[in-house]
């Protein structure tokens, strides 16, 4: 496996590929990787020859940085979990400086609206964070395909929508959540959770799940309170946002409609760590 932590040696690397017709695959993470990030590697293996994998810890889209300084950071692990998947793997573990240079700040973008939904509200200038790494990076690596996992489902429609607004020849390719077996969407946040919250962390899913049954026979506003008076009975977990939103515009639902898909979105406090999850609902 071969691990640069330079643009230009990556795009030397790249461009002797593309030489011999190889196939690039994309899979952006943050490190302290786990089995959701592996999955994203193998689906990459269906369609490319080669995964790319970045681990790069984005300062741009904290926007806390006690979060940024506690991120967990675990490349020589990473690397070790990497190779179970494959060797034929390449990972880019930038410096801030080789990304940034000495210019540590967002671009601005709009994403049509989609920015200011749900994370938006909550995480001033995120989206911008988000808009400006991955756009670096696909300039970066440059492939044909790009692997995102679906628990950051907002996410994955802005960077849709990055790719379509700035004409980046790239496929965006979304992939389900993948779960503990307790139900809990995995996050590189979960190791630092606390015994009592792991324990409890699990409520999150269920309630997910409760709400999908509940969306097909009552109002989104009625499952929406539903939700907020189960976390008020939980002493462990903070509600900070349960909404139900269209998946295309990601605005909350005011009345559904039969032609339109919807998906329950969730952000939870287990003590200070924030975890984020989200189910489909039609």
């Amino acid at each position: 496996m071969i691990v640069f932590d330079s643009k230009e040696q990556l795009r030397a690397e790249i461009k002797a590929l593309k030489v011999k017709n190889k196939r690039i695959g994309f899979v952006p993470t943050m490190g302290a990787l786990h089995n959701g990030h592996l999955s994203l590697v193998e689906a990459g293996f269906k369609k490319t020859d080669v995964i790319v994998v970045s681990v790069f810890v984005n300062p741009t889209q904290f926007d806390n940085t006690e979060d940024l300084k506690k991120y967990p950071r675990t490349l020589e692990q990473d690397i070790i979990l990497l190779e179970t998947v494959s060797k034929n793997i390449i990972v880019y573990a930038p410096t801030v400086e080789d990304i940034y240079s000495n210019n540590v700040v967002s671009e601005s973008f709009s994403f049509d609206g989609l920015e200011y939904e749900m994370e938006g509200k909550f995480r001033d200038g995120h989206f911008n964070g988000v808009g400006t790494i991955v756009k670096s990076l696909l300039e970066i690596v440059t492939p044909e395909y790009a692997f995102f996992g679906e628990k950051d489902f907002q996410q994955l429609q802005i960077i849709k929508k990055l790719v379509e607004k700035h004409k980046i020849p790239v496929k965006i390719i979304g992939c389900k959540i993948h779960r503990e077996t307790n139900g809990l969407a995995m996050s590189s946040r979960n190791i630092r959770l606390t015994k009592e919250h792991k324990i409890e962390a699990p409520f999150i899913y269920k309630i997910l799940k409760e709400a999908k049954l509940k969306f097909g026979t009552k109002s989104a506003n009625k499952v929406t309170e539903w939700v907020t008076k189960e976390f008020e009975k939980n002493n462990l977990l903070n509600l900070e946002y349960f909404i139900i939103a269209d998946t295309k515009t990601l605005k909350t639902v005011k009345r559904k409609h039969n032609k339109n898909t919807y998906r329950a979105f969730i952000a939870v406090y287990a003590g200070k760590i924030r975890l984020i999850d989200n189910i489909a609902l039609n």
